[in-house]
């Protein structure tokens, strides 16, 4: 049976709108460019006026959330510069990638892997715009709450196991147990050699600027009253051991500051992202 098309979670949706809302309200030249989602949501006249929107306390929301898809897009450049030719999203919610960028996507088998819901909403909306579903992209829908494999619906869909991929799973790590991050690692680690893992993951509150911890206080309410509390943080030393013991060759972790560096230092109207969200990233 088809779920019902239940529609994107919170999360997923306010990172879209902070997407949005990073070209309509930001200077040029803007990190992303991505209205995409908002297109899909289609959100009632006066979203712009949610708490959740307000363009002032949400900058370093934005634009960390901005610098992360813009961080994975330019793996996924290079990933695929190099002849990586599949790219799985784990969770992939509103990622607009195969829209926006038919030039990248077109060159990749694309497989986003998400709860059958909220995917059965996406790609009902992806015809109503006139997206469709192109050849390249692969929407996997799997039962997590039902404890389905991914794994085993990654491969019915036509992935290759034997041929290196590129894998990213951003924004929800903090929302699982330690032990299914790691199994998740242990399962990825088994890719062909070549594949890379590209994972964000939330840092324990003495690990984020000051500045940013009542921020960080308020999203994890804010999780927490819609039905999805956080249940991990991790120092950047201890993903890294958690990688290393799935199995991974090389490991490395990103900071969130590198990618404020990257993609904000020579900005004039001081936008810069909110700390708190750092990346793994290892190769098999």
């Amino acid at each position: 049976m088809t779920a019902p098309a239940s529609g994107p979670d919170n999360t997923a949706e306010r990172c879209a709108l902070w997407r949005a809302l990073h070209v309509e309200v930001d200077e040029a030249p803007h990190v992303l460019v991505d209205e995409v989602g908002l297109r899909l949501l289609s959100p009632a006249a006066d979203w712009r006026e949610r708490p959740d929107m307000a363009p002032d306390t949400t900058r370093g929301f934005r634009a960390a959330m901005v610098s992360r898809a813009r961080f994975v897009e330019d793996l996924v450049e290079s990933e695929s510069a190099r002849g990586v030719d599949q790219y799985v999203i784990l969770g992939a919610g509103l990622d607009t990638l195969a829209q926006r960028r038919p030039d990248l996507a077109g060159r990749l088998d694309v497989y986003e892997v998400d709860q059958p819901g909220p995917q059965s909403w996406k790609r009902e909306r992806l015809d109503a715009l006139g997206y469709g579903v192109p050849e390249y992209l692969h929407l996997v829908p799997v039962d997590f709450e039902a404890r389905e494999s991914w794994w085993d619906g990654l491969t019915a869909a036509g992935f290759d196991p034997r041929r290196p991929a590129l894998v990213v799973s951003t924004g929800v790590a903090m929302y699982l147990t330690r032990e299914a991050t790691a199994a998740t690692l242990e399962q990825v680690a088994k890719l062909a050699p070549g594949s890379t893992l590209a994972l964000s993951f939330i840092l324990p509150a003495d690990r984020i600027d000051a500045a940013d911890r009542a921020g960080m206080e308020t999203s994890r309410k804010g999780a927490s009253a819609a039905g999805t509390p956080f249940r991990s943080f991790y120092a950047p030393e201890d993903m890294l051991a958690l990688a290393r013991e799935a199995g991974f060759r090389t490991v490395e972790h990103v900071p969130g500051t590198e990618l404020a560096t990257r993609y904000f230092s020579t900005r004039t109207d001081g936008l810069r992202p909110s700390s708190g969200e750092d990346f793994l990233v290892a190769t098999t």
